[in-house]
């Protein structure tokens, strides 16, 4: 009969299998079940429709970090056009939906792969370019994107974009906030799982090498750019996915959304969170989100009050050099993201009453 753990005391693994899997006691498994028993039935019955926009909007924002953190976290591949392939999921939803009358279930898969497919493509400079330049490739990928998007009118409907009529899945009305919760959130639990585990097969361990040093994996025999557009693949996937649940959410898209600030935006997310760290795209995205609100709330708060209007609007176009300095800060003080931050904490939860 297998033993549990739940508190250990030093590093007893003996194989590699024990050294990759994803909980390392059973104390782990254990918050994990709780944590979803709270996600899918306490959460959403506890919370107003104010709070329930904004989970769904962060489980939206998380898939799509996901996604990015593989590809600039594992794989070392720097991306600055991710904020355009969540337009391309979007956009490719919302045509499905419109023209094609393709189901809910069928829609979003079909956006993540159209999006992986426009992925690939703009990963192909990736065999010639790396670091800064393969930034300025992907950035021209985001223009090029944004330019499609808008021009091409009779496609997308140009800058007055796609409506979308409510989804249905399985007979079930998702035009609430509610029932959208549970869709966002079991493609996220199922999206999440399956990159935890992807990190840990041959392919994760490939990225990891690349990113590490690609001469050395080469070396090792690692074909990079085949690793390289898998990676690319994977990372437009997830953000396909996201663009189209967010697509059907809004329920009407035009492109002003998914320009280079959606791009910096997802940057933000996983530096802030965690390069390299799965759990940390989550930190990122829920600390985005919740910024994002704050400025806005208080942005509206201060233009609602008669002296300091005047500074409301001053204020209000500072935005961006908040996202900026919250990067900065992080870098300087905790470059690891806030996931690193958690893993302190646990550990000093694990070694209490001796942490100190």
């Amino acid at each position: 009969m297998r033993r549990l753990h739940f508190h250990p005391c030093g590093n007893f693994k003996e194989s590699y299998y024990q050294e990759l899997t994803i909980f390392e006691t059973d104390f782990g498994r254990l918050w994990l079940v709780v944590g979803l028993v709270l996600l899918f039935l306490v959460i959403p019955f506890m919370s107003n429709p104010f709070i329930l926009y904004i989970l769904n909007i962060i489980g939206i924002y998380s898939i799509a970090a996901v996604g990015l953190n593989l590809l600039i976290g594992y794989t070392g591949q720097i991306s600055l056009g991710h904020g355009a392939f969540f337009g391309v999921g979007a956009y490719t939803a919302a045509i499905l939906a419109n023209r094609v009358n393709m189901p809910f279930a069928l829609s979003i898969p079909a956006a993540g792969v159209m999006t992986a497919a426009v992925g690939i493509i703009f990963g192909l400079p990736s065999a010639r370019l790396k670091h800064l330049y393969l930034l300025i490739a992907t950035l021209a990928g985001q223009k090029i994107i944004e330019y499609v998007l808008v021009q091409w009118e009779s496609l997308t409907g140009g800058a007055a974009g796609i409506s979308i009529i409510g989804a249905t899945l399985f007979g079930i009305d998702l035009g609430n906030d509610r029932t959208f919760f549970y869709v966002i959130y079991a493609c996220f639990v199922f999206l999440t799982w399956v990159a935890a585990n992807l990190v840990r097969t041959r392919y994760g361990r490939a990225f990891i090498a690349i990113r590490d040093n690609d001469r050395a994996a080469e070396g090792m025999g690692i074909p990079l750019f085949p690793y390289k557009l898998l990676s690319f693949a994977v990372s437009s996937f997830y953000t396909g996915v996201a663009g189209g649940l967010y697509a059907y959410y809004i329920m009407s898209i035009t492109p002003e959304p998914f320009d280079l600030w959606l791009s910096i935006v997802f940057i933000a997310m996983i530096i802030i969170g965690g390069l390299g760290n799965i759990p940390g795209s989550v930190f990122g995205a829920v600390f985005i989100v919740i910024l994002e609100e704050v400025l806005s709330h208080a942005t509206e708060y201060l233009l609602n009050i008669g002296p300091t209007s005047g500074i409301a609007i001053t204020i209000a176009p500072l935005r961006e050099f908040v996202f900026g300095l919250a990067i900065v800060l992080f870098v300087i003080f905790e470059p690891k993201g806030l996931a690193e931050v958690w893993r302190i904490v646990k550990s000093g939860f694990r070694l209490w009453p001796f942490s100190y």
